[in-house]
């Protein structure tokens, strides 16, 4: 022990020479000591030895350390690799690093940049990952990084600022293989859930919404409906496979939130991002489905706080095109959403219901001869229909819930010569009305497009124009494998709804009914009965 203190004392010298040499011009131990630096990747036990001491002298000198007469040091120190080294060499090179991070004449970003490199293993890694060695090594270096990290936060509380720039132009594209998107978003979570939560929470999981939606469109609407994928088996689809293993990381990172009791934080930001990109996507075909899973994890809040921030974007925003796509993804959020209550479907219905007669009111004798230019009022209609044809049976079986669907006015906007019946679309419409009538809840006219068969009139295209409606539920029935395991339970899909009507056919009427060709325009979807949950909405919801 007595030789080993005394090699590492006489080390700890030559380095602090070599530092100070290299600042009177001589530069020969100086030389030496680099040379250590960039060929210590493959060391020995000896030189890991030998290299953890040099990194630990270095730390304490580098007061000594000038940016430009110990240029090519720091370039060999930053660019070591976390992953090729043992725990010893690792804890001291981390150490050196949090050093340089506190010490001002060192850029940080240099510092931080270091770190996030070791956000992912180098390529050749990649295929050894899930051997249990590599398992193990990974978590090694992502808590070591991530503690380096917060201690430097705590020396430099700025420092998370310069983090979540460097985090977010780092993060990998869609065309990087799969393990490397996946490990570097886990680390962007862990940031999301560390200590410098409430400074990187919003860039962190905006860009991994921004992320998930770039893979979501890279995957066009005929590989999707190809029998292959219905059944999960995505082929050569590597955007699927990488969407289908980010939404699963993703959504039991939401879950632990629900946890540890960091939901609402979380739900915000995820709310944000909704209303500044997925809203906006063209047609997204997933994504949306982590704002779905986080409201299931809290009906009463974040489900019933989605839902009314969509209904008031119907209502309020000054965009045609937000409004169009809000509605649409309230009528089929009420519609899918096993966890969300009666006493908000109704409430919805009765808000979408009142805007559409009030729209009525102030076009008397308008007709539907051009139906773009009541774009707005048609996807209301379609909104109401649609969610009637999901959830009509459970309401009129609650007595109170019935009355209330008795009092909404919808005769008068079937009856108004802007016609929805004639320009919606037809397959909604004919389930609409072949539900209502059996009933006799509300008044509906008895011609109705329905009554000739399910033909789409040139009004019904002339509404959906580029933005065909048809083309958009947004919660569609969800076909990524993996993570629509944790989608499933919560889901309603077609063959769990059955309609009154069909109680009244014979049993074989009914059992084709339940087939697939008797889903609601809405591509394969399946659906059953499902059960009412305890979910009560706010006092103010049920007047």
């Amino acid at each position: 022990m007595d030789d080993l203190n005394i090699k590492n004392s006489c080390l700890n010298r030559k380095v602090k020479n070599a530092l100070n040499s290299a600042l009177q011009g001589d530069s020969t131990h100086y030389e030496e000591l680099v040379d250590l630096i960039h060929h210590s990747q493959r060391s020995n036990p000896v030189k890991a030895a030998m290299l953890a001491t040099c990194l630990k002298t270095i730390s304490s000198a580098v007061a000594s350390i000038d940016i430009v007469q110990h240029r090519s040091l720091l370039e060999g120190i930053f660019s070591m690799c976390l992953w090729k080294f043992n725990t010893c060499v690792m804890d001291a090179l981390l150490e050196l690093i949090i050093s340089l991070a506190s010490f001002s004449a060192v850029p940080l970003d240099l510092c931080l940049e270091m770190m996030v490199s070791n956000f992912v293993p180098p390529a050749y890694l990649l295929e050894y990952l899930n051997r249990p060695h590599y398992v193990e090594r990974k978590k090694k270096v992502f808590d070591r990084v991530h503690a380096s990290l917060e201690t430097i936060f705590d020396l430099v509380p700025l420092s998370a600022l310069s983090l979540e720039r460097i985090v977010r132009e780092r993060m990998p594209s869609v065309y990087h293989r799969e393990p490397i998107i996946l490990m570097y978003v886990e680390n962007m979570l862990r940031l999301e859930s560390g200590t410098m939560g409430k400074l990187v929470r919003n860039s962190m999981l905006m860009a991994i919404m921004v992320r998930l939606i770039d893979l979501d469109v890279e995957i066009p609407w005929d590989v999707i409906l190809h029998d292959d994928f219905v059944k999960g088996d995505f082929g050569a689809n590597s955007m699927a496979e990488k969407l289908d293993s980010l939404m699963v990381v993703t959504l039991e990172h939401i879950k632990l939130s629900s946890e540890s009791g960091r939901l609402p934080l979380v739900f915000e930001t995820l709310l944000q991002s909704f209303k500044s990109t997925v809203l906006t996507a063209y047609k997204s075909k997933f994504a949306q489905f982590v704002i779905f899973y986080a409201c299931s994890l809290d009906p009463e809040n974040c489900g019933q706080q989605f839902a009314i921030t969509l209904l008031e974007i119907f209502l309020g925003n000054p965009y045609l095109q937000c409004r169009m796509s809000a509605v649409a993804y309230l009528a089929s959020y009420l519609s899918r959403a096993m966890f969300v209550s009666d006493s908000l479907v109704v409430y919805m219905l009765e808000r979408l219901v009142y805007w559409c007669i009030e729209y009525c009111k102030n076009r008397d004798g308008v007709s539907s001869s051009n139906p773009r230019a009541h774009q707005m009022f048609y996807a209301g209609c379609q909104a109401f229909m649609y969610i009637l044809c999901f959830r009509f049976r459970s309401l009129i079986l609650v007595p109170r819930f019935k009355s209330k669907l008795a009092l909404l006015r919808v005769g008068e906007i079937l009856k108004h010569p802007l016609n929805p019946l004639k320009v919606c679309l037809p397959s909604i419409v004919e389930e609409f009305l072949r539900v209502v009538r059996s009933s006799g809840v509300f008044a509906v006219p008895e011609n109705s497009p329905a009554s000739s068969g399910l033909v789409e009139s040139e009004l019904s295209r002339a509404f959906g124009g580029s933005e065909r409606l048809d083309m958009f539920f947004p919660f569609d029935p969800y076909l990524l494998k993996k993570s629509g395991s944790l989608i499933s339970p919560i889901f309603v899909y077609w063959s769990m709804v059955v309609s009154p009507y069909h109680e009244q056919e014979d049993d074989d009427e009914k059992d084709s009914s339940d087939e697939d060709e008797a889903d609601v325009s809405v591509g394969g979807d399946r659906m059953m009965s499902f059960d009412d949950d305890d979910f009560e909405v706010d006092d103010d919801y049920s007047d």
